[in-house]
């Protein structure tokens, strides 16, 4: 038995970092292939924006589960039946990861000298999200701080792990907005030249490994609430993989036969991309 419960551990931990290898490793296409086309047209500039947002979001909040007791005892009283928390070291080395990447793809729409769209801006609904997400989040820290009792103690009222929630939680709601700028920009141009379709795909493959650990881990505890306990990780997951099929369905199905024109120089281009409003 404990020979068994060693080798589930071990291929969790295989998983894990198979998951965090692909997840990371989709993060270089798009701005290798920005370098290649010396321009960013064809990418939406909402997404790396957003990315940024998110995964600092996910990674102050994976931060707080792995190195704050404070935190991990009030999870442990919230889920007595599975008491440790799924998230893993491997969580946040991504989010870090995730973080450097997201902001060198958002500089080179600035600073490489690569040709951009004239037209091309932060649009005005995701500003709003941007901003609110990040209001949203100071008020719940003011709301534990002046309501949250006895932190220690009390941790089913407002408690400091609401926070890391909240940050989940914005997380998860970026991971679902963010590609949506670019389906629209996909669709406008019936095309997916300067949308890195080698990133979807190693995406897509993170997100399955990532559920089978989840699921994996949850079932050495003997209990589903590894699940409903860390909803953000769950949820990644799916609304990811979601995405990456749509992406998949317009590269190779909707509007097929742009492979060659992906890496080719771009000098000038006579079509204009409209930004979302």
């Amino acid at each position: 038995m404990l020979d068994h419960l060693w080798l589930a551990s071990a291929v969790s931990r295989l998983l894990g970092w198979s998951y965090v290898l692909c997840w990371s490793a989709s993060f270089y296409p798009q701005p290798w292939l920005n370098w290649q086309r010396k321009s960013t047209v064809g990418l939406a500039i909402d997404f790396p924006v957003l990315n940024i947002l998110g995964f600092v979001s996910y990674a102050v909040s994976t931060a707080a589960f792995l190195g704050s007791p404070l935190i991990r005892h009030q999870y442990a009283v919230r889920n007595p039946v599975s008491p440790e928390s799924t998230v893993r070291f491997n969580d946040l080395a991504f989010a870090v990861h995730a973080v450097l990447l997201s902001c060198i793809t958002y500089s080179q729409f600035w600073c490489w000298g690569f040709k951009t769209n004239r037209t091309q801006r932060i649009s005005r609904p995701i500003m709003g999200i941007f901003f609110g997400s990040i209001l949203a989040v100071l008020a719940i820290i003011i709301t534990v701080a002046t309501k949250g009792g006895d932190q220690t103690k009390d941790a089913l009222g407002w408690a400091w792990i609401d926070v890391t929630y909240a940050l989940g939680y914005v997380k998860l709601v970026v991971t679902f907005v963010k590609y949506i700028p670019q389906v629209w920009i996909n669709y406008q141009r019936q095309s997916t030249v300067g949308w890195s379709i080698h990133q979807i795909l190693l995406d897509l493959s993170g997100g399955v490994l990532s559920l089978l650990q989840l699921i994996l881990d949850s079932s050495l505890q003997s209990d589903w609430s590894g699940i409903t306990g860390n909803p953000v990780k769950f949820g990644l997951g799916v609304v990811s993989m979601a995405f990456d099929a749509l992406f998949i369905t317009q590269h190779y199905l909707l509007y097929p036969g742009t492979d060659k024109e992906e890496h080719r120089p771009l000098i000038d281009t006579p079509w204009r991309e409209e930004s979302i409003e």
